[in-house]
């Protein structure tokens, strides 16, 4: 290694080659300014500037890419580790990044560093081995099915889950040579190439499925097959089986008979039949957004019928606000249920197949404490009261429903499988006490089901023919076919998808999969327990943000609750785009950045929301060559294309002897990389006239700037490179339209907050700002809330329901710098 000294003329492609990229990706590099510059002070500060080996070279390449900008200052730290090989893995240099933008300076500690980074872990061949054997074992039957057609990357991902700082080589090693152990030879069959299902046209945004309120076709470059063909049609759901796995645990699947079956085939006709199903005690975020995609896209997609069924089961959490939101929400995403239903609907229907239960031996009345409950769960032990008589049961139960025993006293539990493996067969409580009024059955009932008792019997009553749920919930799918085949009822087909976690919300999941590792790695069970705590601490954080204020309620901009969304003039039809674009898998593991959204935000509005011009920043400038009352009108476009004589895509702008531009659109002192104005330099006034700077009027201070001379060229000889927006006074002495502008951000600093032990230290104050008093071209003055506009080098913004007469407020939606459709993820 060795550092060249003050080289100027110091080539970028030869040093690129020499740390060990190929050309192709070296070139890329090259052409991409931002990247050259990071890579090379990366070289440089790694001390490698005549060469590394291709593996540390391909690591200082993700270093120089993906390293977050917020703790540059831990860099040199991490360039070091890399150089000595002491992080040698892709992974190892993932948890550098997550590590490294989640700590401070004052908090940076080097142990706990490499702890996070499996310095110094050595994971021998042996326990490479050991994984990759277990994980053969468990997909054994798929593989022997696919042979030479399975996806390798699917079994590296299962290793590396389990051994995170694996060597990626030995892995391949390893995985290729057991495939040949288990498989032999390759043979002609294993080469053939399978008919493909027909591609569906190109889905560009919303291309005819999804579109909702949008006037133009939104264009995407996200191109990918039917997403909904990955589910059955409804008669492979009839296929009679008994048990497959999933993961590394059996699950019951569906066993219907011939009479049930066809009862349900009457009652559907064969439509494919799915469920919304939200609980109403809290307002629909984008994580809802996915599950509607999902079950409404599919019921749409095939044909068929999705309810929009409340899961409210809880009383005391919800609330007719919560009912009517969602119904709206709903409705806004552009989704049309085919009924909207309850729960509390079937309360009737439920408790009577509670009494069956009882009946039929599989439930019992228990008066276990919920500590109690909870330690016998643990050391997987039957309650005392599990084998009382079934007379007895039915007689405390029917106590229960006519408010004879006081609440907590008495729960009813399904009589399931205390030694099971799956936490979620430990004998479930169908039913508990509460003196509450419901708000939609009222107050006829003082006992209420639990969702693990009421979400699959509701699901059997609708006939649905696919239960569709997140993949936190795949270890009940035990327990819900149980409870069907105890009864004798017809059983729906379950499919579990990836739920959506997007960067920079308090939506992450990764720490609670950190705390469920260190606490229970053995447990087969604890994806459920994590998903759930997650999700009550997620509602727990949104609370706390909109009750203590740090935020303006539920429909706050900077939330991504949909109601603020839509507020902060996000459409249906892009967040549709990119739940579409995202797909639908049971891949678990990954973050969806935030700015492939503002991607599909911009993909659309850059061509439904016409341009118009905002100055946020007013400075003044005089243009001395043209008379106070000689004000004329220029034509300003609303689309970029407009054709000429096209009246509908033109507005007028006056232009007069004052007009405003930018603050930042003026320097004292010029240069060649800018193209604003500066004191002799000349710009273009967009649709107007050239302008050139004569003169600078200073404040008091003698060095603010509060009014710029200058004078116009009306024949548009010169051709000046900078082009600014502006506003101009209507008439000599009024003012420009004075607008409000509000300028969001992200709610967070950090990818994940929720990572953080103090998360709300990590909130961005720079999240919202307001300017109270822009200016705009007065063609704004007739905007309603929700109309939306593209200002000009601005971004998007949309009129804000705090509008009123003589006072527009807008909303920025989105900026126009867009990162992740030229390389981000």
């Amino acid at each position: 290694m060795g550092v060249k000294d003050g080289n100027a003329e110091e080539n970028p492609l030869d040093l690129f080659l020499k740390i060990g990229l190929d050309e192709r990706t070296a070139r890329n590099t090259i052409a991409n300014t931002k990247v050259t510059n990071n890579l090379t002070a990366v070289i440089h500060e790694a001390n490698v500037t005549s060469g590394c080996n291709r593996t540390i070279g391909n690591l200082l390449y993700s270093v120089a890419t993906k390293f977050p900008a917020n703790a540059l200052v831990h860099r040199p730290v991490l360039l070091q580790y890399v150089v000595s090989s002491k992080i040698k893995t892709p992974a190892q240099l993932e948890a550098a990044f997550s590590f490294f933008s989640n700590t401070g300076l004052e908090n940076f500690k080097l142990n706990e560093f490499e702890e996070a980074c499996g310095i110094g872990v050595d994971v021998s061949t042996e326990d490479i081995q050991h994984t990759v054997n277990e994980i053969f074992e468990e997909k054994k039957n798929s593989i022997l099915e696919q042979r030479y057609r399975t996806n390798v990357g699917d079994l590296f991902g299962h290793v590396r889950k389990r051994q995170p700082w694996a060597d990626p080589k030995i892995v391949k090693q390893l995985i290729d040579a057991k495939l040949y152990k288990l498989l032999g030879e390759r043979t002609a069959a294993d080469d053939e190439k399978l008919s493909k299902k027909k591609k569906e046209k190109s889905v560009k945004v919303e291309a005819q499925s999804v579109a909702v309120n949008a006037s133009t076709p939104v264009q995407s470059s996200e191109e990918e097959l039917n997403p909904f063909l990955i589910f059955p049609q409804p008669e492979e759901n009839f296929k009679v089986h008994t048990e497959i796995f999933f993961s590394d645990r059996p699950v019951l699947r569906v066993c219907n008979s011939k009479e049930m079956l066809d009862k349900h085939l009457k009652a559907t006709g064969g439509k494919v039949f799915t469920r919304f199903p939200p609980e109403p005690n809290g307002y629909l975020h984008i994580g809802h957004a996915k599950a509607m995609f999902v079950s409404f896209g599919l019921a749409k997609e095939r044909d068929g019928c999705c309810y929009l069924r409340y899961d409210d089961t809880n009383p005391e959490a919800e609330k007719k606000e919560y009912i009517d939101h969602i119904e709206e929400i709903v409705q806004w995403m552009g989704w049309k249920p085919f009924k909207i239903t309850y729960t509390s609907d079937y309360f009737q229907d439920l408790y009577d197949l509670a009494v069956e239960l009882i009946r039929r031996g599989h439930a019992y009345v228990d008066h276990q404490t919920p500590e109690e409950i909870k330690e016998y769960r643990e050391k997987k032990m039957n309650s005392p009261w599990r084998d009382r008589p079934v007379a007895e049961s039915l007689k405390l139960f029917d106590e229960m429903r006519r408010g004879m025993i006081e609440e907590g006293k008495a729960t009813l539990r399904m009589k399931q499988d205390m030694q099971s493996d799956n936490f979620n067969m430990y004998d479930l409580i169908a039913y508990r006490i509460k003196f509450t009024p419901h708000p939609h059955a009222g107050d006829k009932w003082c006992i209420y089901p639990s969702y693990d008792y009421a979400h699959c019997i509701v699901d059997s009553l609708e006939n649905i023919t696919h239960s569709l749920c997140t993949l936190e919930f795949e270890t009940r799918r035990a327990s819900y076919y149980w409870l069907l085949h105890a009864l004798g009822i017809y059983q729906p087909y379950v499919w579990e998808y990836s739920r959506l976690n997007v960067t920079n919300t308090v939506m992450s999941k990764r720490k609670v999969k950190q705390y469920s590792q260190c606490f229970c790695r053995s447990l087969k069970f604890k994806p459920v327990l994590c998903s759930l705590i997650f999700d009550y601490v997620v509602l727990l954080q949104l609370n706390r943000l909109v009750t203590e204020k740090w935020v303006d309620g539920w429909d706050d901009p900077r939330l991504m609750t949909l109601a603020g969304l839509r507020r902060r003039g996000v459409t249906p039809t892009s967040i549709n785009a990119f739940v579409r674009g995202i797909g639908i898998t049971r891949s678990d593991c990954s973050m969806i950045r935030l700015d492939r959204l503002e991607y599909h935000i911009r993909e659309e509005l850059n061509k439904t929301a016409p341009r118009t011009m905002v100055v946020i920043h007013p400075l003044k400038v005089v243009i001395t060559n043209l008379e106070a009352d000689s004000a004329m009108a220029v034509d300003a476009k609303k689309w970029p294309d407009a054709q000429v004589g096209d009246a509908s895509a033109i507005y007028k702008v006056p232009f007069s002897k004052v007009v405003y531009i930018e603050t930042t659109d003026f320097r004292m002192k010029d240069s060649k990389d800018y193209y604003g104005l500066a004191p002799g330099k000349t710009v273009l006034l967009r649709y107007a006239f050239p302008i050139k700077c004569t003169e600078v009027i200073h404040g008091d201070d003698n060095e603010s700037v509060v009014e710029i001379r200058a004078e116009y060229d009306p024949h548009k000889k010169t051709k000046p490179k900078g082009v600014l927006h502006w506003v101009a006074e209507p008439s000599p002495g009024v003012e420009p339209l004075k607008v409000e502008v509000r300028l969001f951000d992200k709610l967070f600093l950090s990818e994940n907050p929720a990572e953080l032990d103090d998360w709300l230290a990590d909130l961005n104050p720079q999240s919202k700002v307001v300017i109270p008093e822009a200016y705009a071209v007065s063609s704004l003055k007739n905007a309603i809330a929700g109309d939306r506009f593209q200002f000009e080098r601005l971004g998007y913004f949309v009129a804000d329901k705090d509008s009123k007469s003589g006072k527009l407020v807008f909303n920025r939606t989105v900026t126009l710098r867009d990162s992740y459709g030229k390389g981000g993820k």
